[in-house]
């Protein structure tokens, strides 16, 4: 007898007929379909096997069904994206969804670099320096008033200069009688320490700070021998050339406060009226 030869499945004879492989099983067509051809996405009917099957991310489709879901469009061997489970074609994605050009007001196409900043976006081409024109890339750049300039052309249209250096201020700054200064240029004139947020005085309009201003001009109290600044109300005695800080302003002998009161003067001592009797 002639060895039998039939579906896996449903067991018809599959002698004269088509038939397909499945781990080694023969199944006819109709059985294969029906146990493993995937349904297409757009009609729901199975791909048959006769039938080119299009696939994107476990989902099938006939070649005839795989289409732009608004234009209807084929999409087979074409670019395309996907949105919401949706597929679209690049123009209908580009219409719908792709950002505009803040320069040129165009769609930026999807796959192509564009540029963001503060929500907004442009080609990489179109976002250029307002002064020289060139594409300012991954470059740093300065806006102002809207546009957008690359770091040399801003300086040379817009930076103070700093009256120390002449060089152009680009972030920070100080400002010293109405003049510019980087904060770094602005430092003590004696011993060259930054003054920019620090307590400073001047003289001859050279800032200094309150060490050495105090170090090199301040007068010396009589009592303490430190300087006595002036500076943020200070408060200070002066008596025949001499200064002393309030706080030093004592009698000689028996260090009683002598601010406010009458006193007597013995050499280059201060004595309060009860120990002067003996003078």
């Amino acid at each position: 007898m002639t060895e039998r030869f039939d579906c896996h499945h449903c067991n018809e004879s599959l002698y004269g007929k088509k038939y397909i492989l499945k781990e080694e099983n023969p199944h006819c067509i109709a059985c294969f379909e029906e146990l493993y051809a995937n349904t297409c996405e757009e009609c729901g009917t199975p791909i048959g096997c006769d039938c080119k099957d299009l696939s994107y991310k476990d989902r099938h489709w006939h070649e005839g069904c795989f289409h732009c879901s608004r234009c209807g469009s084929s999409l087979v061997d074409k670019p395309f994206a996907a949105k919401e489970e949706q597929l679209l074609c690049t123009d209908c994605y580009s219409n719908e969804y792709s950002s505009k050009c803040q320069e040129c007001k165009k769609t930026i196409m999807p796959g192509t670099r564009k540029m963001e900043y503060k929500g907004s976006s442009w080609h990489e081409t179109c976002f250029t320096c307002q002064r020289c024109q060139q594409p300012i890339g991954t470059k740093s750049f300065i806006p102002k008033e809207n546009q957008n300039f690359c770091v040399p052309c801003y300086e040379k249209q817009y930076a103070l200069q700093c009256v120390q250096c002449k060089k152009p201020i680009t972030t920070g700054g100080v400002t010293y009688r109405e003049q510019p200064w980087h904060k770094e240029c602005f430092v003590c004139t004696a011993c060259k320490k930054q003054l920019s947020g620090q307590r400073f005085t001047a003289r001859d309009e050279f800032p200094y700070c309150l060490t050495c201003f105090c170090d090199l001009y301040a007068k010396k109290c009589a009592g303490c021998t430190n300087p006595i600044s002036g500076l943020g109300g200070t408060k200070y005695i002066s008596f025949e050339e001499r200064q002393w800080h309030n706080d030093c302003f004592n009698c000689k002998k028996c260090s009683l406060s002598l601010v406010g009161r009458g006193f007597l003067t013995e050499r280059d001592d201060i004595l309060c009226p009860d120990c002067g009797k003996d003078i």
